[in-house]
């Protein structure tokens, strides 16, 4: 038997399901999906992406049997219809439209009418009885399928219809009759011929297959490429071909089209959302062409059609069990639904609509956890402009608040500017007239969107939402003239900054204050679930119940907002950050010139109380949670960058001649510093530097627990690769430790550990854990001294590494499990062996990536840490890995 390769839905049954997405597309496998459910669906066939992938492989072409089998589809379509492809005098005809396994929004293509010719137009017109509406159909065709198919620009076509609305007085499409459209039709050929250099192709046939192969083409353009890029979408094998009959929207104002949604995409609530056009196509409303009327204007006008199409989204969402995103189409009167997929969502909508489908007993709560992306809950910790800075600045103009969130930056009018701008550190936003799918990376590039038409179905909101981008669309006070624009009568140029919030749809002048926010109630609410399910896991390689998330802070206010944000700890406090404060600086610069042990301990001993001072707020804040302080790891020259002012000022305070003070700075410097004099290598050269960092944390420590509050400090030694190493240290901490605690006269419990961040370390974890209390992985040097990449210098070939698909990812932004990740796990492994209590986290960059969470659960480790604003995507990233590997 030969393999199937097209697969045909219709006349209520369907030879693909919902479980087939990776072979049907989403789009084909929920077209499939609703026939059997009985929902009307124009009948018609798809292309799997089986045939996508052997279009590559075979050079852009397509067996015979791939052929005989979307023939064979053809007929059967036309006997469904009961009208023929081609035939002038029972036409019918077909839209063309793409569709993978994850939904990739106006990134591929879809070409609509196709079957029009200069037959078909008049037979389509006797037929209908409408001739306006054949010949409207018939140019909209010729400009779709010669600007996909045929990669003539869609502008061209674009000046034709505005010219000869200009000739005939008229602003809208809808104002053009019959005769004009024929006159349009005559001018859209002979642009086709002037640039193909052959007439405009009159067999439906050759239309056919010219459209498929734009369909499949669409994969591999720049814009679905960079939509993968962007969103990290791998291992597919292509798009499917959803090939369909035809139902028209612009048959008249008895007919339209729409897009809607089973709930607000932007605040979650469960209202019926969307937008419609009537007298128009598809193409007119997610294009942001024209703006159209809300779902609610549909009620009044039609309420049997609105009531059939409430039906039709209480039906799917109840059986998709999620926001359903639909588009619709009215034909004389009829109701037909060409599509349903699950909704893009706003961070602050994936929270509500999870929370309340548990409620409404659509899901379980696992089910509502997993509902939620980490990217969802970044884009609730977007920041929102400063209250007071609202209240002095008024709205020059407002329009649809399509993509919540405020964003400021200098104002860009193509995408290609904005990436521009963005590669050089610049904050931009993007003011176009409407978004296309070509901006695709100047949209991902831009803090926020700005259209002037458009409605919140258009390309614009649809894309930004997806994105986590603020955005306004539909602001009609935002005229663009080149390289300038008028907002409300108010003139800007290119690179002037402008302020957009796109929960309230409002446009402010200049550059605004932002501001974090506040957690909302229903995400503590959501948040509250994720860490019930998190806590509560046990796992064979990890003795301790639960999978926590610490935080990276250095301050007492990073802390608060770390503790804010749902820390249970800190995972890394690093203390060369707090030697750079005024105060602190200069008595360790003097400490670093000084030529004697006696010279050091006299201008650390500046920096003591300093240093205590420092961690007694850090510990106050954490109120009885552990704090991980790691001991000074960069080496002594980056401590020693000085002004000519700054040197002058040292060498008076030192009493050492400025130019003694640049041959010891000079004798600093290394050829590779990071691998260099550094971390416990400077502890073990100049002992008295742990000493002190030991004695102002134990202090800080005492103190605090003396004063009733329970405190937890872990002294960590970077950068340990031989246990000699740390045996030496760690001597010398806990000699300091007893003296300051019997001092005191305090109970304080304290534990010394390491860094795991030399391969070596991992290669012998199970001797340095029989002096270590625990391991936190640093990955960022260990991912730098693993592959041999320089972590500073990596971005000069790294992105043709990821271009070329030598990584799928960047090791130092997601862990690479399989080198990497190897060591992390015989470390972990191996530690555990000799002390089974060990407790183990990581605290490089890759602790909040939801990804190398996974891993580090999967690996046993207790925690993970990460930056303040990162927790909350860690602890719902550390929930799901606990709901996917239950059998841990």
């Amino acid at each position: 038997m030969s393999n199937k390769y097209v697969y045909f839905f219709g006349n209520g049954m369907a030879e693909g399901a919902a479980s087939m997405r990776e072979l049907l597309g989403g789009k084909g496998a929920n077209l499939a999906e609703m026939t059997s459910l009985g929902i009307p669906v124009p009948a018609g066939f798809t292309i799997s992406t089986e045939v996508c992938q052997l279009y590559y492989e075979n050079g852009r072409s397509y067996t015979d049997e791939i052929v005989k089998q979307v023939e064979e589809n053809l007929i059967r379509l036309e006997k469904a219809m009961g009208h023929e492809l081609g035939n002038p005098d029972n036409p019918l005809f077909v839209s063309v439209r793409s569709g993978a396994a994850i939904s990739m929004p106006g990134m591929m293509e879809t070409i609509l009418n196709l079957g029009m010719n200069d037959e078909t137009v008049v037979g389509f017109a006797s037929q209908t009885s409408n001739e306006r509406l054949a010949w409207d159909s018939y140019r909209r065709f010729i400009q779709m399928y010669g600007s996909v198919a045929k990669d003539i620009p869609h502008h061209d076509f674009e000046e034709i219809l505005a010219a000869l609305k200009k000739e005939k007085g008229v602003e809208l499409d809808t104002e053009l009759d019959a005769e004009d459209l024929k006159e349009l039709v005559s001018r859209y050929k002979e642009l086709y011929k002037r640039v193909k250099g052959e007439d405009f192709p009159q067999d439906t046939k050759v239309q056919l297959w010219g459209a498929i192969d734009a369909v499949f083409n669409s994969w591999e353009n720049e814009r679905a490429i960079k939509y993968r890029q962007i969103n990290n979408i791998k291992g597919l094998k292509g798009t499917a071909v959803n090939v369909q009959a035809m139902v028209f929207g612009n048959f008249g104002e008895d007919s339209g089209t729409g897009v809607c949604f089973s709930r607000d995409p932007s605040t979650g609530e469960n209202v019926f959302y969307g937008e419609f056009l009537m007298n128009a196509q598809g193409e007119d409303v997610v294009a942001g062409i024209r703006t159209p009327e809300k779902l609610s204007t549909l009620a009044e006008k039609n309420p049997e059609i609105y009531r059939q199409l409430e039906d039709v989204k209480n039906r799917l969402e109840k059986h998709y069990k999620d926001m359903q995103d639909m588009e619709f189409t009215i034909e004389h009167g009829k109701l037909y639904i060409l599509q349903t997929r699950n909704g893009k969502r706003t961070g602050r909508a994936a929270v509500k609509i999870a929370l309340d489908m548990h409620k409404e007993g659509l899901i379980s709560r696992e089910e509502a956890v997993m509902r939620v992306t980490p990217a969802q809950i970044d884009q609730l910790l977007h920041p929102m402009i400063a209250a007071s800075d609202r209240k002095s600045n008024k709205a020059i103009a407002k329009g649809l608040n399509a993509s919540p969130g405020a964003a400021c930056g200098k104002i860009v009018f193509t995408a290609s500017e904005a990436e521009k701008e963005a590669e050089k550190g610049e904050k931009v936003i993007l003011v176009r007239k409407e978004t296309s799918p070509e901006d695709i990376g100047g949209m991902h590039a831009a803090q926020g969107i700005l259209t002037s038409t458009g409605g919140m179905t258009s390309h614009a909101a649809v894309v930004a939402r997806g994105m986590g981008k603020p955005s306004v669309v539909g602001c009609k006070d935002v005229v663009i003239d080149g390289d300038s624009c008028l907002i409300s009568g108010q003139s800007f140029n290119k690179g002037d900054w402008v302020t957009i919030d796109g929960g309230t749809g409002e446009v402010f002048a200049g550059r605004l204050n932002l501001v974090p926010p506040a957690i909302t109630d229903e995400l503590k609410e959501f948040l509250s679930w994720v860490d019930e399910i998190r806590l509560s896991a046990k796992r064979k390689n990890c003795p301790e119940k639960g999978f926590k998330v610490r935080t990276n802070a250095d301050t007492p206010e990073d802390a608060r907002k770390a503790r804010d944000f749902g820390a249970e700890g800190i995972g890394l406090c690093r203390t060369e950050h707090m030697f750079f404060e005024k105060g602190k600086i200069e008595a360790f610069r003097e400490m670093i010139i000084a030529d004697s042990e006696i010279s050091r301990k006299k201008a650390l001993e500046k920096i003591l109380p300093l240093q205590k001072k420092d961690f007694t707020g850090i510990f106050k804040e954490m109120a009885g949670l552990p704090v991980t302080i790691r001991l000074l790891d960069p080496p002594l020259h980056e401590f020693v960058h000085m002004s000519h002012s700054e040197l002058e000022e040292l060498s008076m305070t030192s009493g050492i001649p400025q130019d003694v003070i640049r041959q010891r700075i000079d004798a600093l410097k290394e050829q590779n510093p990071m691998l260099g004099h550094r971390g416990c290598r400077l502890g073990i050269t100049y002992p008295e530097i742990y000493e002190m960092q030991a004695e102002a944390i134990l202090s800080a420590a005492c103190e605090v627990a003396v004063s009733g509050e329970s405190v937890i400090p872990e002294i960590m030694i970077p950068l340990v690769g031989s246990v000699k190493e740390l045996v030496y240290l760690k001597e010398r901490i806990v000699a300091v430790a007893d003296r300051v605690i019997a001092s005191y006269g305090a109970t304080v419990t304290y534990k010394v550990g390491t860094m795991i961040e030399v391969p070596r370390a991992a290669l012998v974890a199970d001797k340095i854990a029989e002096h270590a209390e625990f391991f936190s992985f640093g990955t960022n040097d260990l991912t730098q001294m693993t592959f041999g990449f320089s972590r500073d210098d990596v971005g000069s070939f790294l992105p043709d590494y990821l271009k070329l698909d030598m990584f799928e990812v960047d090791p130092f932004a997601s862990l690479d499990t399989e080198g990497v990740g190897q060591l992390v796990a015989l470390a972990a492994q191996r530690g555990r062996n000799t002390r089974p209590d060990i407790k183990l986290g990581i605290c490089g960059e890759h602790g909040g990536d939801p990804s190398s969470i996974e891993f580090c659960y999967k690996t046993g480790l207790n925690y993970v840490s990460c930056s303040p604003y990162r927790v909350p995507i860690a602890r719902l990233a550390a929930a799901q890995a606990v709901i996917k590997n239950k059998d841990v």
